[in-house]
């Protein structure tokens, strides 16, 4: 399998793009889905091996720019295990299987009684509990902020920065004094994982199939999974893309009405279960929760609200700068380039974001992070990457929480 990636110059290439999409199997990765292609766009999107050559011929025939990304996803994928901490158990620099990462979330807890205690805020379509870790030194009526990873179940750096967070704030409380105000100060929300199910999915080795080819596939797809697990009536397709499933401009643009697209808004707002008990809890907390923070991957963007709408926040100037600033931090460690803006205009349109729904809850301080890379790896970025990737993120998120703290409101 290959991932390519190119760039229409003009409506008819993007026209190029939507045959291509309509005759066979295409897997984008960014943007989320054909219907968002616009020209001078970069576009990446992945095909089944026996079609890459039949897609680079049209490409070339039709004289549209390409550069192939990941020429074999499966020598990636393999690659994606180089990390040096060889545990078995949990390690902060490797990819932990959801298991791993439960087991984590009551040893974390347990081992830090005084500044971490784990809560159930609902459970996943398949019957899982989702855990949230609630951090902060007690206190009276603190306010807090909330922080989830893993709404895409590909996006595996997202999970481990959550982790990476929890192990900075236990090991440098006390010691650092920024992050010994924040967990004095406030109290921090951490789902480390929204989407458990199509996380566990993405683990899964396909158990048994018809041939050795088909078996490749299978795995493929396995990895590459987006969505939920929830099953949609009338169909054998599967899953709801949980970020397009709040109640933020539901459904109108950016997202799907199709259940078989990787874009499926669902059939209502909070469909998925846990979509609804992400909302249902910042409900009711709304009075407390100051800030939602959901970390996503890839393409090295710090966004804002809106993106059901082209339409600016009240405080853009704000919002703005304070991006600005975070994306400042964050290079000033390995120099990674962040893009910061309203997500329509930073990068396209979307409609039913947990980030905008947070924002029309009257939460003001509302970021959306896609960590690394630019597309080397894409959604397989090697386990080398995780300590750079989380220490870098580490720092823009520190400064948002401390520019909270300073303008609580």
């Amino acid at each position: 399998q290959k991932v390519f990636r190119v760039i229409p110059q003009n409506d008819e290439q993007v026209e190029i793009i939507n045959s291509l999409a309509s005759n066979m199997q295409v897997d984008f990765w960014q943007p989320d889905s054909v219907t968002l292609v616009s020209p001078k766009m970069q576009v990446d999107f992945r095909v089944e091996a026996d079609k890459s050559f039949e897609v680079e011929d049209l490409l070339k025939e039709s004289g549209v720019e390409y550069r192939v990304l990941i020429d074999n996803l499966q020598a990636a994928l393999d690659a994606q295990f180089d990390s040096k901490a060889r545990t078995t158990g949990h390690s902060y620099e490797k990819y932990n299987n959801w298991e791993t990462i439960a087991a984590w979330t009551a040893d974390i807890a347990a081992q830090n009684p005084d500044l971490v205690s784990r809560i159930v805020i609902g459970e996943t379509y398949e019957g899982r509990p989702m855990y949230l870790l609630k951090m902060g030194k007690r206190g009276a009526n603190k306010k807090a902020i909330f922080m989830d990873c893993g709404f895409h179940a590909r996006e595996w750096i997202s999970p481990a920065f959550c982790q990476w967070f929890v192990k900075e704030a236990v090991e440098t409380y006390g010691k650092d004094t920024v992050m010994t105000t924040l967990l004095n100060s406030l109290d921090f929300y951490v789902l480390p994982v929204v989407n458990i199910d199509g996380y566990i999915y993405t683990w899964t080795k396909a158990k048994l199939s018809l041939s050795f080819d088909l078996c490749s596939t299978v795995l493929f797809q396995d990895r590459m999974w987006r969505k939920t697990r929830s099953k949609n009536a009338g169909s054998r397709c599967i899953g709801t893309d949980p970020n397009r499933n709040f109640n933020a401009g539901w459904c109108t643009l950016g997202a799907s009405k199709n259940c078989c697209d990787s874009t499926y808004c669902g059939s209502a707002p909070e469909s998925e279960k846990e979509t609804k008990a992400l909302a249902d809890f910042i409900r009711e907390h709304l009075p407390t929760i100051k800030a939602y923070l959901t970390i996503h991957s890839y393409s090295q963007l710090l966004l804002f609200p809106y993106s059901y709408t082209y339409k600016l926040p009240s405080n853009h100037e704000e919002l703005n700068s304070i991006a600005h600033a975070a994306s400042k931090r964050l290079a000033s460690l390995y120099n990674t380039e962040y893009t910061y803006g309203p997500g329509a205009t930073t990068i396209y349109p979307a409609a039913g974001g947990s980030d905008d729904w947070a924002y029309d809850q009257g939460i003001k301080y509302s970021f959306t992070f896609e960590l690394r890379d630019t597309g080397r790896y894409g959604f397989v970025l090697p386990e080398s990457q995780i300590k750079p990737t989380c220490e870098e993120t580490l720092l823009a998120v520190k400064y948002i929480a401390n520019y909270v703290l300073e303008h609580l409101y």
